[in-house]
């Protein structure tokens, strides 16, 4: 054979295999679905000339910060929220008039009976306005809890827009102070996620949003702290839940910034702007950002199930700030060390993962996962992180000597792995408790349920009850539980709580709320 020849079938051969291969990866390879997430597979078309990862999108702080802020502004957009005047009862007992004592109550029926419905009036409707980050290229949308909280109508306006769109509510989770909402529409530019585990105290980064209600507006700063704590979440979620583990930074961040974007200079998310820290309610210096690995588990809960499966190792520990504040000689006196490199366990529950994992009180765990656990508010952010059933290994000291328990599965709240519904009780917004039988004889009643608690919910938007209040009658029903109390609003919409304030007075007090007949859609 001729070498011309030969060299023509090799040609041949090459342009035929190539045209092979290139037909077969753009038609017949299966793709992978969520390549970017959410299940969106295709590159935003905001970061069409920006790429992370790319040589135009690299770590290094660029000379200025406008090819990120022109990828991510048109993923952030400002939310609009109004909610309808609503009426509220007081819940205050009437006193009682001489013709009540001459006649009966029965007489004179609710409006003279000082155990009727309680006064009543009116809350006017109210507007207000904050950002959010679009995930995903078919319309859903992270913000804050605080931002659409009660809300009865949400709209968003995309940057550079007029057009409004109706948005529906997909879940909020008020102990991390997120939500989702959902847009309707396709082929949206979105925020593709970064790596908050990667950003480093003195990175910069940029905060986008809507403050002030003016449009979409970019400020710069650097991350001055992580993993920071300030009590926020403890007055808008349960109390007990509350989740912090904030980005910390000095970009400025105004009313109407929450729900925002805290993006790297790549311009990918890494964090939600969430609070400020300032004695006027407008920026005085510090910002603080939901970190976006938080972010990523949380949203997908809500989208996959309407509420979060929030895992619990099970141990308690004592704040750092309560470490703070006691002296030398009481830290002794309790068994805590001021100096733990880690966290220490003041109490193990008798059904958590920590238990079974052989964890006992005076331990201090220092890693989970391999990652160091130097306080409480990075080990609540990893637990975080998991849900009930996912396996975890902890690291920690006793006797000063190093312990790994491999392969700890964790559980819910209850105790197991099993899905959490969202319930009537989870509604109401407050945290619950049964009265001890000591207190009942004290009080010379046979039970009730205390409200030691009370965050965003039902109790919150419809009553004026204060933490401390003690129901002892669900309608007709005597309650002595949480379970009897769950039990009475499942069947019925509309309730009336009594109950009383001990700690204040012996009046007995009423308030009217309506549950939806224990419906577990979202309040």
């Amino acid at each position: 054979m001729k070498f011309k020849q030969i060299v023509t079938i090799v040609c041949i051969s090459i342009v035929t295999a190539s045209a092979s291969i290139f037909v077969y990866s753009k038609y017949f390879q299966p793709r992978q679905a969520g390549i970017y997430q959410n299940g969106s597979t295709e590159v935003p078309v905001n970061y069409a000339r920006y790429m992370p990862g790319t040589e135009n999108g690299s770590a290094v702080p660029p000379g200025d910060f406008t090819a990120a802020a022109k990828a991510a502004v048109p993923g952030v957009v400002h939310i609009k929220t109004r909610i309808n005047p609503r009426q509220v009862t007081n819940g205050l007992q009437r006193k009682r008039s001489i013709l009540q004592d001459l006649f009966g109550d029965e007489f004179f029926g609710d409006e003279f009976n000082g155990g009727g419905d309680g006064r009543r009036y009116y809350v006017p409707g109210q507007m207000a306005s904050g950002s959010g980050v679009l995930i995903s290229d078919d319309g859903y949308i992270v913000t804050n809890n605080h931002v659409i909280d009660d809300a009865d109508e949400i709209s968003v306006t995309l940057s550079n827009s007029a057009k409004s769109y109706k948005a529906r509510l997909i879940g909020a989770d008020p102990s991390t102070d997120l939500a989702v909402i959902k847009i309707e529409g396709a082929g949206f530019p979105y925020l593709l996620y970064g790596n908050s585990d990667n950003v480093e105290i003195g990175q910069w980064v940029l905060a986008i949003g809507y403050p002030l209600n003016l449009d979409a507006t970019v400020t710069a700063g650097i991350v001055s702290a992580k993993s920071r704590t300030i009590g926020i979440n403890k007055s808008r979620g349960s109390r007990n839940s509350a989740i912090e583990s904030f980005i910390q930074t000095d970009a400025a961040v105004n009313q109407g910034n929450s729900g925002g974007a805290l993006i790297n200079t790549t311009g990918e998310l890494i964090g939600v702007n969430s609070a400020i820290a300032s004695p006027t309610g407008s920026y005085a210096g510090y910002s603080y950002a939901i970190p976006v690995n938080l972010i990523k588990k949380v949203v997908n809960d809500l989208m996959k199930y309407g509420n979060v499966q929030r895992a619990y190792l099970g141990v308690s520990y004592m704040p750092s700030s309560v470490i703070a504040s006691l002296s030398d000689e009481q830290l002794k006196e309790l068994g805590v060390r001021r100096d733990a490199p880690g966290v220490q366990v003041t109490e193990v529950v008798d059904n958590g993962s920590a238990k079974a994992a052989g964890l006992q009180a005076g331990d201090i765990i220092t890693r989970i996962n391999g990652t160091p656990i130097p306080g409480p508010s990075q080990m609540t952010e990893q637990i975080a992180r998991y849900k009930p059933g996912d396996k975890i290994s902890i690291t920690y000291l006793r006797n000063n000597k190093e312990y790994t328990a491999d392969n700890v599965t964790l559980r819910n709240l209850a105790g197991n792995t099993d899905v959490v519904k969202t319930t009537v009780l989870d509604r109401l917004g407050a945290d619950l408790s049964a009265l001890d039988k000591d207190d009942a004889r004290r009080l010379g009643i046979r039970g009730g349920v205390w409200v030691s608690g009370i965050g965003n919910g039902i109790l919150k938007k419809q009553t004026t009850m204060a933490p401390g209040f003690l129901i002892i009658k669900a309608g007709d029903q005597s309650i002595a539980s949480p379970d009897d109390l769950a039990k009475v609003l499942d069947r019925k919409g509309n309730v009336q709580l009594i109950g009383l304030y001990p700690e204040k007075s012996t009046n007995i007090y009423y308030y009217n709320i309506q549950t939806g007949g224990g419906s577990s859609e979202s309040f």
